[in-house]
């Protein structure tokens, strides 16, 4: 299976949509911050491993904090992926922050910021 093909393309959508579920409804960790999302997921053509890409929202501690969560939660999540989707393997999860969001905010705020500016003169 090619890396952007049809079918891996929608083991992606379907891995982060049970991803995120399992995420927001099933694991008890307070680690893990409430306002956690999975912005995206990359599953391996061969299907042995995944990265996730996470998004938090709130502080460098609470996005530390939710990370170590998960990384102890994996075993679990793991599980419960391969209960509730049918592949031949089930991806090794591996999470990464995904800093896009707060990124464009920052530069939202930077935009606006300089539009002010020009008003003003």
């Amino acid at each position: 299976m090619r890396k952007n093909s049809i079918k891996n393309i929608r083991i992606n959508e379907e891995v982060m949509r049970e991803l995120s579920n399992i995420i927001r409804g099933e694991i008890k960790d307070p680690r893990i911050n409430p306002m956690t999302s999975v912005v995206a997921v990359e599953v391996a053509p061969d299907l042995k491993t995944a990265k996730a890409y996470i998004s938090v929202l709130g502080d460098k501690k609470s996005q530390a904090d939710t990370l170590a969560g998960l990384k102890s939660a994996e075993g679990y999540i793991r599980r419960t992926l391969a209960k509730n989707i049918n592949l031949r393997n089930t991806p090794a999860i591996t999470f990464i922050i995904d800093q896009s969001i707060e990124y464009g905010v920052e530069m939202s705020k930077k935009i606006d910021e300089v539009t002010k500016n020009l008003k003003e003169d």
